[in-house]
């Protein structure tokens, strides 16, 4: 499984992942509406806690959760549904009938498209490759980690990075926020997004993004 799973991300590295279905891409102002509303619904969820509407709940789930929702028409009830004010709101989207299709329709390996995807799933055929290098990251990017039998999604926030653990309890609903000094310094090395660490992968951008 660990030679297979890095065989998977040299693979990905060297294709940059699988472009969108044609008349998807969002363009340069929607891509920005959308990495805006992304981050904050991303946000909203540690500030609030985990949504009722919010399934699935790992890290492949939040970054699902999250994009559907960036990708809706946030109007008065969706705002009211999500604990919102309409005060320092993103712009939205304004997307095509073929744009709003992208909502809850992941690429599947198979071929065909559904709502549930995994971790590597999303990155394998919903992303394409950025860089290994932090410093090419924008705000909505996924970094992602690659432990052999598991893999892992975090969140780049702009500020900080957020992830969901995978599990949750009474007292702890697994969402967590660190800063980046904090995870390049983390105590177990395998999570350490550098350069040389064999277990970060990279960084991932959503292939319906202009990059």
């Amino acid at each position: 499984m660990v030679a297979a799973g890095r065989a998977l991300a040299l693979a990905l590295l060297l294709a940059g992942g699988f472009p969108a279905v044609a008349g998807t891409m969002l363009d340069a102002a929607q891509s920005a509406a959308f990495r805006a509303w992304f981050v904050r619904i991303v946000g909203e969820q540690l500030r609030q806690g985990p949504s009722p509407r919010w399934t699935h709940q790992d890290c492949a789930g939040l970054v699902r959760f999250a994009v559907n929702e960036a990708l809706r028409t946030h109007d008065h009830g969706w705002l009211k549904a999500n604990g919102l004010s309409n005060r320092y709101l993103p712009p939205e989207l304004h997307l095509t009938p073929e744009q709003q299709g992208l909502r809850n329709h992941w690429k599947q390996w198979r071929g065909g498209s559904g709502p549930f995807v995994t971790a590597i799933g999303l990155i394998q055929d919903n992303s394409v490759f950025v860089a290994k290098d932090l410093n090419q990251a924008s705000p909505g990017d996924l970094l992602f980690f690659d432990q052999g039998e598991d893999q892992h999604l975090m969140i780049w926030m702009g500020g900080y990075i957020a992830y969901h653990r995978g599990s949750a309890s009474k007292t702890d609903n697994g969402l967590r926020a660190v800063s980046v000094n904090q995870l390049l310094n983390w105590k177990d090395t395998r999570w350490q997004p550098k350069l040389d660490n064999p277990n970060f992968i990279g960084l991932f951008r959503f292939s319906f993004l202009l990059r």
